[in-house]
């Protein structure tokens, strides 16, 4: 049986028209059914614009949309939403996982109320792709919890412990608990108690971390707090983007520099492509009783093509029942 992926068509910025184009191109280049959810009008008369084989994209009405500004007040009158709607067909079975590129706190909110937790986890987390030296290293949480306890990071480790395994392909991913020193010890409140928990309960945990270590490939997953992680994240686009930005400038400053950069055109092309965050997509998020899965919201059809990837990626893994018997409790707790 085919895989069936339900994509929210009222998420990015420029919805629909990444995600109309989006769906096409995923659907013939991985063979998979998508449904997309949305103003079936406005999605009918979009869908025909979009050259290619539809046979595989089909469309479910919902008339109302959240917007990246709404809260859960506002939500709460949309009962209607496309994310609503479209969780649902995955949590009634016509559908194995949900991509959006929409509202990350509303994503959580009604992927909380849609599928309920995973036993012994209290909160889901979001996870990212960083390309680190020697490969790439899987970061959680990195913003859907801007305030945790110690235990939420220890279920952070081994949820993500396993998706760098499935995803990535790591073998047994070493996990480190990012802080202010690499000794055991340092750092705030949170990463004292957290150490301690993490080295008993997550697989190949080798302790704290500094930045340096990340990026330079000492783990293969790292954990944090949802505050610390979204800040992390943003900056490092940042840092990409400006680095990116001035090569670009000065190598096309001079005669000399642009036939230097004609040479080296497939260096760049290839550390351009690792800096891209459309490669990857979307990020999961960990813990919910369902696959969500949620891309930027600047979302062009490439990225939104890589997130549906993940998404069929994950279900083909059966991600889910992995991360679901990846949860070892705490002693003490059930």
């Amino acid at each position: 049986m085919k895989t069936t992926i339900v994509l929210d068509a009222m998420g990015s910025d420029l919805r629909p028209q990444p995600e109309l184009e989006g769906a096409v191109k995923a659907a013939n280049k991985f063979d998979t059914n998508v449904i997309l959810v949305g103003d079936e009008k406005v999605l009918t008369e979009g869908l025909a614009k979009v050259p290619g084989d539809k046979s595989q994209v089909s469309i479910v009405h919902a008339p109302q949309a959240l917007e990246m500004e709404d809260h859960i007040r506002e939500a709460r009158t949309k009962k209607d939403n496309s994310m609503a709607v479209g969780m649902n067909l995955v949590k009634t079975g016509k559908a194995q996982a949900f991509v959006t590129a929409g509202n990350t706190g509303m994503a959580m909110y009604f992927g909380i109320k849609t599928f309920g937790m995973i036993p012994g986890v209290d909160r889901p987390c979001l996870v990212a792709v960083f390309p680190v030296e020697g490969g790439k290293a899987v970061i959680a949480d990195i913003g859907a919890n801007a305030e945790v306890r110690p235990e939420f990071l220890v279920q952070f480790g081994q949820m993500a412990s396993v998706y760098s395994h499935l995803m990535l392909g790591v073998a047994e991913p070493r996990v480190g608990l990012i802080a202010n020193g690499e000794e055991e010890g340092k750092g705030n409140e949170l990463t004292k108690q957290a150490g301690p928990l993490m080295r008993e309960a997550v697989p190949n945990f080798v302790g704290n971390i500094e930045g340096k270590e990340l990026f330079g490939g000492k783990v293969d997953v790292a954990i944090t707090d949802g505050f610390t992680g979204n800040v992390l994240l943003k900056s490092v686009e940042a840092v990409a983007k400006l680095i990116l930005k001035t090569l670009k400038s000065e190598l096309m400053s001079s005669t000399r520099t642009k036939v230097g950069a004609l040479l080296a055109k497939p260096a760049f092309d290839e550390v351009r492509k690792m800096l891209d965050p459309s490669e990857i997509g979307s990020a999961p998020l960990l813990g919910l009783d369902g696959l969500v899965f949620i891309g930027h919201g600047r979302s062009d059809a490439k990225s939104i093509v890589s997130a549906i990837a993940q998404a069929v990626n994950a279900v083909e893994s059966n991600l889910l029942e992995k991360v679901k018997n990846s949860i070892i409790p705490l002693e003490g707790q059930s």
